[in-house]
């Protein structure tokens, strides 16, 4: 069935006028995304893979479905796309007025605090995403995360080929972190208050003798952040927003056990 879909969604996606003959298969694919049979992205055989007919059909499940009001108890919306259900029977928490979107799939097991989390998003077992952390559009979130209070996630929906933003098992993401444009925080990797990530913003390792450059991820049990590095422009040496990885969590198969002992030995905030 998902191969047949996938023919029609990328078919109508090509060509508008095709949408038509698609509108179910869309309907079925979001409803996959929803029950999580399905997702945005995947490793495979240690790569990740970008679905990208999946992305598509997120695209045109906006160009089919009307805005309404939508309401749960005091509270009222006026959107597209509605809130999650079943909750309870997925052993999902969600602390009002936290929202999980429907397109959106959680593992048992997650806690979302007054947070958000968008269509097309996974987020894996015994993840906290926590007050105000908001988990973007497609962004995939491992196993025993921490969000902390204020991290953003960012969507990466267009262009349906681009990678979205993976946090993989065991990260902790320090409060008020940014991460955007497809960035990979690898396994166990730990990101300070503070620190932004994206594409373009190179991440300065500091371990060595000599600084080396990183860019796009973050190292799997790396520490990594907040710092600044001098550039010259016409007016004067300004200082650029620059993460540092100042070293990596200890091998342990406790992760909270080793994820004290990376805060306390760096001093990171979190």
């Amino acid at each position: 069935m998902h191969d047949d879909d996938r023919s029609l969604i990328e078919a109508a996606f090509a060509d508008p006028e095709l949408l038509p003959d698609a509108v179910e298969a869309v309907r079925r694919t979001i409803a996959a995304l929803d029950r999580g049979e399905i997702r945005v992205a995947e490793k495979l055989d240690g790569t990740w893979i970008v679905h990208e007919w999946v992305k598509q059909a997120i695209l045109l499940y906006f160009r089919i479905t009307e805005v309404r009001t939508m309401g749960a108890g005091p509270f009222e919306w006026y959107d597209k796309i509605p809130t999650k259900t079943g909750l309870a029977e997925a052993g999902v928490r969600v602390v009002p007025p936290g929202v999980v979107r429907y397109g959106a799939y959680c593992e048992p097991g997650v806690v979302v605090m007054p947070g958000y989390v968008n269509i097309g998003a996974h987020v894996g077992a015994g993840t906290m995403v926590d007050t105000w952390a908001t988990v973007g559009s497609c962004a995939q979130i491992g196993r025993d995360v921490h969000l902390s209070g204020g991290v953003g996630i960012g969507g990466v929906l267009e262009p349906p080929s681009a990678r979205p933003v993976i946090v993989e098992d065991g990260a902790f993401i320090g409060s008020r972190c940014i991460v955007v444009e497809g960035v990979i925080v690898e396994e166990g990797a730990v990101l300070g208050a503070n620190t932004t990530l994206s594409a373009s913003i190179p991440i300065i390792d500091v371990t060595g003798p000599e600084p080396v450059e990183i860019r796009g991820r973050v190292p799997a049990n790396a520490v990594v952040v907040p710092g600044t590095r001098a550039k010259d422009f016409p007016a004067g040496t300004y200082h650029l927003q620059t993460p540092l990885l100042i070293g990596y969590r200890t091998e342990t198969t406790d992760r909270k056990t080793s994820l004290e002992e990376a805060l306390r030995t760096f001093e990171v905030e979190v």
